[in-house]
């Protein structure tokens, strides 16, 4: 397949919002794909590279290149060659992989260059596009979407499906099964904005502590455990208590889902980024492990001794988990019969906010009729967190790039020093509607003092409201910390700049 035809295709995708078109242009895509060319197509398409960060920045990508007249460069052949190129090291390899790239810029056409400039700086953005994939593929294969939607949850993701699909015919869609050592994507949560809320949606459930760790997904058959993060990759060497831990369990043939989180001495949980540092960490796990233990906490259970559980209800699995693993490794969690009286909400309620003050980020309420939705946000799932917010000041903005081209789209954030300055806390582009970008793109323009091509830079003066979960400790901000996950919520027109939240108030706001 031409790169053409792949650039083509996500421009179209960008420029519509309707589902519908979305799928149609997707299967159009699958038909004509070979199913050498799949493996590639998804994470372009998602905006994704498969190599991962290949150490190509703005420096090489705003060199200037005339394009190429006609289309000559393929999918598979493009992504080989910037394999290639992420591939050089040592000295004299940043010069090499600048002429290197100039040159694939060279033989690319316009809106090849655009794409490919975006795929590196990971600007494509059209859409949340997993789900729509799954439906185009579906229909490029004339596969019944249900089958297919099953199929990937159990391969953990597209790609694997897509190509034996594609090449196979739906025949082939039966040979995925939840299998012991090959993790499925997990089941994840919507939002509700208060716990009684959740009850009235859900009706009979349960509320469970929401911890602030690290995702996991635990497999064992026989003397075989193997640990998966939530993007599935396979972590076990570097939390060896979790073999240790499940291997008392009486049965030796499962797969778990839960957490992973280090808690301190007082058995509060240590920093988020404590726990995600450790999770990371690839080398010297032995001290890693004895300066930053983890513990398992499990909330769920898929398959038990050969069976699939994930059609059963919640309170279904939950018997198997319970008899499968010790109490002290299951999350807590408070029963709510229904219809829930006044007393059964109060006491809901009381659960959650002892586990706020336990030191954990929330809760989940979960309806005890639902199966396991793996890979999806299922509506029977619903997370309850506080919400922060901060009154900022915008020190700069990005130009964007897919739908986003032509307007200041990723915003740096400022908090106010004593001295009058900011010190900036991150960067957000979470939350803008088309409305806001429109907006907030005049308005940055008339406070630049300075535009590179890639930020904008303007004066300190225009005040937005952020929403996000917590603050984590990082060297690259002047405060020693950043917002974790940011998002606009309103621009604050009636603040100035000197109204804006203060460093000291952001540093008090620590756990």
């Amino acid at each position: 397949m031409l790169l053409a035809r792949l650039a083509h295709v996500s421009l179209e995708v960008a420029a519509t919002s309707a589902r519908t078109r979305k799928t149609a242009l997707l299967a159009g895509l699958f038909r004509d794909a070979g199913p050498d060319d799949v493996p590639v197509v998804i994470p372009y398409l998602a905006g994704r590279l498969p190599q991962g960060r290949l150490g190509i920045g703005w420096s090489i990508l705003r060199v200037p290149v005339t394009p190429a007249d006609e289309p000559t460069l393929t999918v598979v052949g493009t992504n080989a060659e910037l394999t290639e190129i992420g591939a050089l090291a040592g000295p004299g390899s940043q010069s090499a992989r600048k002429e290197r790239l100039v040159r694939l810029l060279g033989a690319a056409t316009a809106d090849e260059q655009y794409f490919l400039r975006g795929l590196l700086t990971g600007e494509v953005r059209q859409g949340a596009l997993d789900a729509v994939a799954v439906d185009a593929l579906a229909d490029a294969a004339g596969a019944p979407r249900a089958e297919v939607r099953r199929a990937v949850m159990l391969a953990g993701s597209l790609g694997p499906v897509a190509r034996t699909l594609l090449a196979e015919g739906p025949g082939a869609l039966a040979s995925f099964r939840l299998t012991v050592g090959r993790p499925v994507q997990p089941m994840l949560a919507h939002t509700a904005r208060s716990v009684t809320e959740a009850i009235d949606r859900l009706g009979p459930c349960v509320v469970e502590e929401k911890l602030d760790g690290i995702r996991v997904q635990v497999h064992r058959d026989g003397p075989q455990v193997r640990v998966y993060t939530r993007a599935l990759d396979d972590i076990t060497d570097r939390l060896p208590e979790l073999a240790e831990a499940v291997a008392g369990f009486h049965t030796d043939r499962f797969i778990l889902d839960g957490e992973v989180i280090a808690l301190g001495a007082d058995g509060r949980p240590r920093p988020f980024q404590e726990t995600a540092g450790r999770v990371g960490s690839r080398r010297d796990v032995a001290t890693a492990a004895g300066a930053v233990p983890v513990v398992p906490v499990f909330f769920d259970v898929l398959s038990v001794d050969g069976r699939d559980l994930l059609d059963l209800s919640l309170a279904e699995r939950h018997r198997d988990l319970a008899a499968l693993v010790p109490e002290e490794m299951r999350v807590r969690r408070f029963a709510v019969e229904y219809p829930a009286d006044e007393s059964r909400r109060a006491a809901a309620v009381a659960f959650s906010e002892d586990t706020l003050a336990r030191g954990h980020e929330g809760v989940v309420v979960k309806g005890t009729a639902a199966p396991y939705i793996a890979g999806r946000r299922g509506a029977t799932w619903l997370k309850v967190k506080p919400v922060h917010t901060l009154d900022l000041v915008v020190l700069a903005a990005e130009w964007g790039h897919g739908r986003r081209t032509g307007k200041l789209s990723n915003l740096h954030l400022g908090a106010r020093r004593e001295d009058g300055t900011f010190a900036m806390l991150g960067k957000t582009f979470k939350g803008l509607t088309d409305t806001m970008l429109l907006w907030q793109t005049g308005r940055l323009r008339e406070l630049a003092t300075a535009d590179d091509g890639h930020v904008v830079t303007v004066r300190p003066e225009l005040v937005v409201e952020i929403a996000y979960d917590g603050l984590q400790k990082s060297t690259r901000y002047p405060a020693g910390v950043t917002l974790r996950f940011a998002r606009v919520l309103r621009y604050r027109e009636d603040k100035r700049a000197q109204d804006a939240d203060t460093v000291d108030t952001v540093l008090s706001r620590r756990t």
